[in-house]
Formats: C-alpha cells, structure tokens, sequence
C-alpha cells in the first residue's frame, strides 16, 4: 500500500465509501482530532510503565473505531462494516475512576496542570479530548453521530484528569491548587 496517492493535494479527501469533502470538513477536524488524541494516549501509555496498559490500549482501539464512524459520514452501507460502538468501554473507563478516586486525596482546589512531565501528558491530552468531544457534538449536527462516542469522550476526559492527578500521588509529587489572587 502506497503512503501517499497524490488525491489530497488540492485540498480534498475522501470520506469512507468516496465521498470527496475538504480537508477542513467538520468530520474531517473530528476524527482528526480524534487521531491527535489517539496519539497523545500512545505518549502517556509509552510513560506509564506497565500502569493502565490495558485500559490505555482498550481506549486507543476505541478511538479508532469512533474516527472510523466520524469518517463514514452518513453512509449506512458502510457503517454495517465498521466495528460494533459498545458501551463497554465507558464503562471501563468509569470503574477506574471511581477506583482511582478512592485513592487520592479529596480536591478543595482547582489544580494547576503540571508536577510531572507526565501528569503534564495527560492535562494536554484531556484539552484535546475536550476539542474531540466538541467537535463530534458539532459534527452531529451535518451527520449521525451515535450518543456512545460522546458519552466516552466526555469520561475519557475526566479519566484523563484523575489519571494526572494519581501520577502525582503515586510519585508523591504535591498537587499545585489554583488559589485566585483577588487583589
């Protein structure tokens, strides 16, 4: 399979099943978006030694399978062909952030990205979750987009928060509260 095919270059690209849309298409920004996302999840996975491996991969797959969907447009014949969207995955996503929330401190501040490289990581990578899921919610109003792939972003995102909090903690590395100065 050739890497480059030269259809891109003025501008266009094909949706699943051929449509040809811009380049700046909103579905087009979603899934790329989601990839941007995907790739920054790979960077915290790379970091985490052999913590939330599993559950990182299971949310890399995720990603793929909703930027395949963001990529199909409204084309139903195609849609039969892609991976089943399952709820599944939120749910994962929710059962270890309750089991990390039961292990870190109670928050009484807003927290201030930042303390560790990857803490950091995954700050950067629950901004860019947040523009995934506000791009998808856009993109559903030009196509279908099933409430399954914005119910995981938006977990994904706070998954993402209370993952930077316990690389924090497990490195006992203090949190940095915003603390508003009212002058």
């Amino acid at each position: 399979m050739k890497i480059y095919t030269k259809s891109g270059d003025k501008g266009e690209t094909s949706l699943f099943g051929g449509e040809r849309v811009k380049k700046n298409h909103l579905s087009i920004k979603a899934y790329g978006t989601i990839d941007e996302l995907n790739s920054w999840i790979g960077l915290i996975k790379d970091n985490m030694g052999d913590k939330e491996t599993d559950l990182l991969i299971s949310v890399q797959e995720q990603l793929f399978t909703i930027g395949s969907y963001l990529a199909t447009g409204n084309n139903k014949k195609m849609i039969r062909h892609l991976p089943t969207l399952s709820s599944y995955c939120t749910i994962k996503l929710e059962k270890s952030i309750d089991k990390i929330q039961n292990l870190l401190p109670e928050m009484k501040n807003f927290i201030l990205p930042g303390g560790s490289i990857l803490s950091s990581y995954c700050h950067i990578a629950r901004c860019v979750c947040r523009r995934a899921e506000r791009l998808t919610i856009e993109t559903a109003e030009i196509q279908e987009v099933s409430p399954i792939i914005i119910e995981f972003l938006n977990r994904l995102s706070d998954y993402l928060f209370v993952l930077s909090r316990k690389v924090l903690f497990d490195a006992k590395i203090p949190e940095q509260p915003w603390i508003p100065n009212n002058k």
